[in-house]
């Protein structure tokens, strides 16, 4: 299958040389590389000139498409006209060799997939779970595999509050668990959301559909919004054979407080895509969520060393959270 890369860059040009020197590693070569650049410099632009990469081109956006899902659009509506499959990754992260090779093929074992996500590597410990082992709340399981549970789930176990869903599924009541919770195992799941910055879709899936431009700048959860929208028309993937390290560079990034209100607003607009009309139940258990993991963070500001960015965070997710009784997003 030919396949395309898109990149969506802002002011990262040392995370963006570093993936693009990875991507020269793979055992399969994608037949064209686009970066898209939304920098408000030429950094970015002189070191791809004093860079060698084969089949790169490059496309530095005006003002008027800068902001991630503009810039992906923008890259979508530029690929060649043979693709058949389009890639993205964001630019700050480094791929296993054979992490192309890996992710097409799921295609082909695959057909009726319309897109494909790549696993990220992360320090997290998993083991197989023993057949006479009994299940602990502080751990994580999943296909016979377990691994120690975030805080932050611990805590909403004990209300009631996890999600009643696989990993990479959204429960009725959104909150679900990323497909960061699917363990190390090789295989392939299927899923409805993917992480955008380490996805691949067929490029027919563009006939139709296009990142909203609702989520403007960093694009928080526009990754979300995009696939439980696909996932309504087909089926999703992610293989964790396709693997890959995720480095999170923090330049191009919110500040915690503007990040705050994000993930609240943000995240109600993904809820409702996936379910536009919640019962009294779902809405009862979003609200609680939020508001737990809004305390949570209030929390931080005595229990961990970066108080400041817990505190503005969590400053921001209230202000979200107030304004969603005035204003909804999207209305």
């Amino acid at each position: 299958m030919k396949f395309s890369l898109i990149v969506c860059t802002y002011m990262r040009p040392k995370p963006l040389h570093d993936l693009l020197e990875s991507v020269g590693k793979q055992t399969l070569y994608p037949d064209e590389i686009l970066i898209v650049d939304g920098s408000r410099n030429d950094d970015t632009r002189r070191m791809l000139e004093a860079n060698t990469f084969g089949k790169l081109q490059y496309f530095k956006v005006p003002d008027a498409h800068r902001g991630l899902t503009k810039q992906r659009n923008y890259g979508i509506a530029r690929v060649a006209a043979d693709t058949e499959i389009i890639c993205f990754l964001d630019d700050d992260i480094i791929l296993e060799p054979d992490y192309f090779a890996q992710l097409i093929a799921t295609y082909d074992r695959f057909p009726d997939a319309l897109g494909v996500g790549g696993f990220i590597i992360e320090p997290v410990t998993w083991a197989k779970v023993q057949e006479s082992e009994t299940k602990n709340a502080n751990h994580f399981y999943f296909d016979g595999w377990k691994r120690p549970d975030g805080s932050r789930f611990v805590i909403r176990k004990r209300f009631g509050l996890d999600a009643d869903v696989p990993p990479g599924f959204s429960p009725l009541y959104s909150h679900g668990r990323s497909v960061g919770f699917l363990p190390p195992s090789g295989k392939t799941y299927p899923v409805e959301q993917l992480m955008g910055g380490v996805s691949s879709f067929r490029k027919e899936v563009f006939n139709t559909f296009s990142f909203s431009e609702y989520f403007e700048g960093y694009g928080l959860y526009e990754d979300a919004d995009f696939t439980l929208r696909l996932a309504k028309t087909g089926k999703l993937y992610l293989n964790t054979a396709a693997r890959l390290y995720h480095y999170h560079d923090d330049s191009g990034r919110p500040n915690k407080y503007n990040y705050g209100k994000m993930v609240v607003r943000n995240g109600w607009y993904v809820w409702r895509v996936k379910n536009p009309k919640p019962v009294l139940k779902d809405r009862l258990k979003w609200n609680a969520i939020t508001l737990l993991l809004t305390a949570i963070r209030y929390v931080n500001v005595v229990t961990t060393s970066k108080r400041k960015e817990a505190f503005t965070e969590a400053l921001g997710r209230t202000v979200g959270w107030m304004g969603l009784w005035f204003k909804k997003p999207g209305r």
